[in-house]
């Protein structure tokens, strides 16, 4: 079975969406767990994934299919940035780019000044800003003395590229 292959009819046979909590319960019970149990965990990247016919799926795409009947377009967005609050107000289908925009805080492992968008260049010995919407730069300041400054200007920026 294929990614996309769970119809929203076999989803509502199996599980119940709460679009007010964001919590998925089992319809039947299941080797070891109650029916109306809830169902899934969080996965290494912080959302909560729940299995369905022997796959595992996100749980925010699974609640799209549930109340919308088809799997989403492009991504879709933790609107308050709290990739476990499942609550369908806090959902939204949008692209990889709008979805990016709406991040919250910096990867670690790639940004180490610690604020995202903030870079640190080793020969002005100053602070820059970049974004990017769509592939196309937007954003390029340099010359802060602090990443705290750059920060401000990238967050202004990306306050006026956000979508409504």
């Amino acid at each position: 079975m294929a990614a996309n292959d769970l119809t929203a009819a076999r989803l509502r046979e199996l599980l119940h969406y709460d679009p007010e909590t964001g919590i998925f319960t089992r319809r039947g019970g299941v080797k070891g767990f109650g029916a109306e149990s809830p169902v899934g965990g969080p996965d290494t990247y912080g959302y909560t994934r729940i299995g369905v016919d022997r796959r595992r799926y996100r749980a925010h795409r699974l609640a799209w299919l549930y109340v919308y009947g088809r799997w989403p377009i492009g991504d879709i967005d933790h609107i308050n940035g709290d990739r476990t609050c499942n609550v369908l107000s806090n959902l939204r289908e949008c692209t990889r780019s709008d979805n990016l925009l709406n991040r919250r805080s910096p990867t670690p492992r790639i940004n180490k000044s610690g604020y995202l968008g903030v870079s640190w260049c080793k020969i002005t010995r100053s602070y820059s800003a970049e974004l990017k919407v769509n592939g196309v730069r937007v954003l390029r300041q340099r010359g802060f003395r602090t990443a705290e400054a750059a920060s401000a200007a990238y967050w202004e920026a990306k306050k006026s590229h956000m979508p409504s």
